[in-house]
């Protein structure tokens, strides 16, 4: 039999997931918690094989409960179970150490079925998640494309003057730096900016501290 705990703050959500679960040939519930405080002890007491984690919980919250289950010597397998779609909570979830990712919306016999596959060691994510990291990760591609092309039109002193505002100077220092005047970095300034298609100099260094150019610093 695999061992599940199951862990929200919403009781009615952990008596859904145990009756589903319960329900299975192969799964048994034995015990659900409502906190990740709660979720590290259930799992040093009742030693489950699997256990379904809510990310987001009053006191400490899911992602936490996870990085110090992770940290057991023998731990258990972990996936994340939420509502929430956000990339982010994918991504730190599976950072801190969750096999797997499912939104709570996931079919009933396709949650038992995953389990299972959890349980022996593969990964799972739930189709939606899965669509979500793809379209995040083809998202920053194509920004990181047309950043490093912005970039790469440049002229070198552009590229100097770009670089220093990664670095957050002013143009005093700028001008200082590059043995300019003011008034031409404040017009070198302005045109990254039209290139660049920034709004302001302090996007103007996000991107160049993105492109690398202040690695060095």
């Amino acid at each position: 039999m695999i061992r599940v705990l199951v862990v929200d703050d919403e009781p009615m959500v952990c008596a859904h997931l145990r009756t589903i679960l319960g329900a299975a040939e192969r799964l048994e519930v034995v015990g659900e918690a409502h906190d990740g405080a709660e979720a590290v002890e259930s799992v040093l007491r009742l030693n489950p094989h699997v256990v379904l984690m809510d990310l987001r919980m009053p006191g400490v919250d899911g992602l936490t409960a996870i990085e110090h289950i992770a940290a057991l010597p023998k731990p258990p397998v972990v996936v994340a179970l939420t509502t929430f779609d956000a990339d982010s909570y994918v991504l730190r979830a599976m950072r801190a150490g969750a096999s797997g990712f499912l939104v709570k919306s996931t079919p009933p016999e396709d949650l038992v079925g995953l389990v299972q596959v959890a349980a022996d060691g593969h990964t799972v994510m739930s189709p939606a998640a899965t669509q979500r990291l793809l379209v995040a990760a083809g998202e920053r591609q194509r920004a990181e494309k047309r950043r490093d092309g912005l970039v790469e039109d440049l002229t070198d002193r552009e590229t100097e003057v770009l670089k220093c505002l990664g670095e957050g100077l002013s143009n005093a220092r700028i001008a200082q730096r590059l043995h300019l005047t003011e008034a031409t970095v404040k017009g070198y300034v302005s045109r990254l900016l039209v290139k660049l298609d920034c709004a302001n100099r302090t996007q103007a260094g996000l991107l160049a501290f993105e492109a690398g150019l202040c690695d060095d610093t």
